[in-house]
C-alpha cells in the first residue's frame, strides 16, 4: 500500500486523475466508480479532459436500495449529472435499488463482475472505515449484497436529502471480496472529517472492525489523501 499526500483536495484530485489516464494508456478498459462528495472533483476533471470513455465500461459499487434510477437522490443519476452525460461509456452498471428481489440483484450484479473484470478500482472511505457500503463487521470475502447503513453513515449521507427521514437505511453495494478483485485500486480521503479513517487504516491494523484495512490484502493499492485527512498520521 503506497501514501501519497498532498496540500490540497484539487491537487490531489489532480493526481488521481493522472494515474486513471495511465491506466487506460496502459489497456485499462473497466472502471469500477465511487459516488459521494470524495470523487467529485476528479470527475471534473475527467469531464474536462481530452480522454475517450466511449470504448470502456464502468461499474458503480452501491446504490440506495428502494430509489428509482430516476429519483433524483439516487445513483444513477449521479452519475448521469457528474460524468456520464458529458464522457459516455461504452456501458455502465449500477445495481437496480427499485429491485425488491434482493438474491436475484445480488446475483445478477456478481454476473457482471465476473463478466468485467475491473482494472481500476476508485474508493472513497467512511469516517467508520466502509468502503462501498460496507459497514464494520463485513466480511472480507463478501460479495454483492443488501446491507444495513449504519446511524454515522446515515447522519453523513443526510446532507445530500431534504431531512434524516428521506435518507435509505438500507444499499446494495459490492461486497469487500469484490472490491479487492480489481487489479488496481485507488483511495481518495480529503478533510478532517477522513482524518481518523486514515490514521486506522495507515495503522496497519487489519480488522473487520475496519473495512477498509481489508485493502492491506491487496497488492496494488495507492491511497491520495490531502493534508486535513493526513493530520493524525505520523509526521515521519
Amino acid at each position: 500500500m503506497q501514501l501519497f499526500i498532498y496540500p490540497t483536495s484539487e491537487i490531489a484530485s489532480q493526481q488521481a486523475f493522472e494515474r486513471i489516464r495511465h491506466a487506460i494508456n496502459d489497456g485499462a478498459t473497466t472502471l469500477g466508480l465511487a459516488t459521494g462528495g470524495t470523487p467529485e472533483q476528479l470527475y471534473t476533471l475527467m469531464r474536462q479532459s481530452d480522454i475517450d470513455f466511449s470504448h470502456m465500461t464502468s461499474i458503480n459499487l452501491d446504490e440506495y436500495y428502494g430509489l428509482a434510477p430516476t429519483h433524483p437522490k439516487s445513483y444513477h443519476v449521479y452519475m448521469q449529472q457528474n460524468l456520464f452525460d458529458a464522457k459516455p461509456f461504452k456501458q455502465t452498471f449500477i445495481p437496480n435499488g427499485e429491485n425488491k428481489a434482493v438474491a436475484e440483484e445480488t446475483a445478477r450484479y456478481e454476473k457482471i463482475l465476473n463478466e468485467h473484470p475491473i482494472d481500476l478500482q476508485i474508493l472513497g472511505i467512511g469516517g467508520n472505515g466502509h468502503i462501498g457500503f460496507n459497514e464494520p463487521g463485513t466480511a472480507f470475502d463478501s460479495t454483492t449484497s443488501l446491507v444495513q447503513l449504519t446511524d454515522s453513515t446515515i447522519q453523513a449521507n443526510k446532507r445530500y436529502f431534504q431531512s434524516e427521514e428521506d435518507v435509505p437505511k438500507q444499499a446494495y453495494s459490492m461486497g469487500i471480496g469484490s472490491i479487492l478483485k480489481a487489479k488496481e485500486i485507488i483511495l481518495l480521503a480529503f478533510g478532517e472529517k477522513k482524518a481518523e479513517a486514515i490514521r486506522a487504516l495507515m495503522s496497519g491494523e487489519v480488522t473487520t472492525d475496519n473495512p477498509a484495512s481489508a485493502l492491506h490484502n491487496h497488492q496494488n493499492v495507492t491511497v491520495i489523501v490531502d493534508e486535513a485527512a493526513a493530520q493524525l498520521l505520523p509526521k515521519s
